[in-house]
């Protein structure tokens, strides 16, 4: 695999959407699809570890890992973004670029655009499997948020001058290590200057805002306990041995308790503790391979 590969683009719904793709000629007959967290800086790039590491192994598994709409070299826009509009994007992506059975690689609290794409009106057949690192605290996922008051924070803040000088000081450095350090990372020492150097830079552009404000703005926050009682994708659930989260109620939710929430409440679903807290692919980049890889040979020959 060529590491480094040029961003191909599709159009969808009148937008340019970008994607990097690795092994596509491989006798493989299931790809992975990697869907990014949102937050400063972050697009498709948050896989970059991912990716140089999957090389070295040369494991050659069909990869595809696109820029959600509104980040990284997709096109940003200045609308409110829902998870639902993501996976109609990614609908798209997978049926009409992919054209395979895939298994969706899904990152941190991006599980709820997982959900569209494998369940309810969305759903696409090609979704074979699903992969979790990291999803948000159960309560968070079944305890919907108040609509109105996302759309008054959006309105009122992030979508006006306060909301453009509030990205100025949430893109500096400091910030993005101190976010890292308290939110991400088991250990202060893995926030390094790599990972520093990678959101700083992609975040130079102010228009990345807009998803990253939807984002903080809860139109996210549904109750999506209905939806994920009708996935029956075979799913692994990767959790940090030192994950972080507190729920809607403010009850923290200890790995263990996370692990056993999805498992009572979400049907084919195994779980794993690896090392690491709540970005375990980039902290945690072997282990969560490891796992990532034998999880695929389920499905691929």
């Amino acid at each position: 695999m060529t590491f480094l590969p040029s961003t191909n683009y599709y159009s969808w719904n009148k937008y340019q959407c970008a994607y990097t793709s690795y092994n596509t000629e491989s006798d493989h007959d299931v790809a992975l699809v990697l869907i990014h967290p949102i937050g400063v800086g972050l697009s498709g790039n948050f896989w970059h570890r991912f990716l140089a590491a999957e090389a070295n192994l040369s494991s050659n598994l069909p990869i595809y890992n696109p820029d959600l709409l509104g980040c990284g070299e997709s096109d940003l826009k200045r609308i409110a973004y829902d998870p639902k509009d993501w996976a109609n994007q990614l609908n798209y992506f997978i049926t009409n670029v992919v054209k395979k059975p895939v298994i969706l690689v899904v990152q941190g609290a991006s599980f709820p655009i997982a959900i569209y794409l494998c369940a309810g009106e969305i759903k696409s057949d090609l979704i074979k499997g699903l992969i979790l690192s990291g999803p948000p605290a159960w309560n968070i996922m079944t305890i919907g948020g108040n609509l109105r008051i996302s759309e008054i924070i959006w309105n009122i803040f992030f979508d006006s001058f306060i909301g453009s000088l509030f990205y100025q000081y949430a893109r500096r450095r400091d910030f993005i290590k101190s976010f890292s350090i308290k939110q991400l990372f088991a250990e202060a020492k893995d926030v390094d200057e790599e990972w520093l150097d990678l959101l700083e830079k992609a975040a130079i552009n102010p228009e990345n805002r807009y998803a990253v404000y939807s984002f903080l703005a809860g139109f996210w926050r549904k109750d999506y306990s209905k939806l994920m009682k009708k996935l029956d994708q075979k799913i692994l659930l990767l959790i940090g041995e030192k994950a972080t989260s507190v729920s809607k109620d403010g009850f923290k939710e200890t790995p263990d308790k996370k692990i056993k929430l999805y498992q009572e409440n979400i049907p084919n679903i195994e779980a794993k503790k690896i090392k690491g807290r709540n970005v375990l692919p980039y902290e945690s980049t072997q282990e969560f391979l490891t796992e990532v890889v034998n999880f695929y040979h389920q499905f691929s020959l």
